[in-house]
């Protein structure tokens, strides 16, 4: 299962031309959930979303979750994170689990911060959205619930990440978390 998370001021997400949801000051997720993702998988990432310290305290640090900030969350369902680009130039996206199993996890993982008290919001599953945000920061985090880039060199994660704002990947789980920290 894999996450991009941004702290937002705000979001929004649209289909068709109608607003399905929209938060202030907080998080906006993107979900992919790939084959033979289960629940673990889901709750391990809604735990470390509903608990990453990415917003400032009042020293400036990121020390504080959007737990503690009293922010929303705005998840929106996108396969298109499990895309595999390493053969030609189309994706493919056979690790994309399949549709039931996907809406019954994203469910699952909107569920589980609902629980933790947080307002959250959601897009349509199985819809073409429009996503609208302002970037906090910007302040962007991958989040996996496997461990794929263990054992890769910092400068294997380097050339992947070319391009890209500062990021934070976090891979793994509980004590076996790998953590690294890519800047520009």
């Amino acid at each position: 299962m894999r996450a991009v998370v941004q702290r937002v001021k705000t979001s929004r997400v649209e289909v068709d031309g109608d607003e399905v949801g929209r938060i202030g000051p907080g998080l906006l997720v993107l979900l992919g959930v790939a084959q033979g993702d289960e629940e673990k998988d889901a709750n391990y990432l809604a735990d470390k979303v509903a608990n990453l310290r990415i917003f400032p305290d009042d020293a400036g640090q990121m020390n504080r979750s959007v737990l503690e900030t009293g922010g929303a969350v705005l998840v929106v369902s996108q396969f298109t994170l499990l895309g595999d680009c390493r053969k030609g130039r189309r994706p493919s996206f056979a690790r994309a689990a399949r549709p039931e199993k996907a809406k019954e996890l994203y469910e699952s993982f909107v569920a589980y911060l609902r629980a933790k008290d947080l307002h959250v919001e959601t897009g349509r599953f199985q819809e073409m959205m429009d996503v609208y945000l302002v970037n906090d920061g910007p302040v962007t985090i991958l989040l996996d619930s496997e461990k794929i880039l263990v054992g890769m060199h910092f400068t294997q994660l380097s050339t992947i990440c070319r391009g890209w704002p500062p990021i934070i990947i976090l891979r793994g789980t509980g004590s076996q978390s790998m953590a690294c920290s890519i800047k520009r």
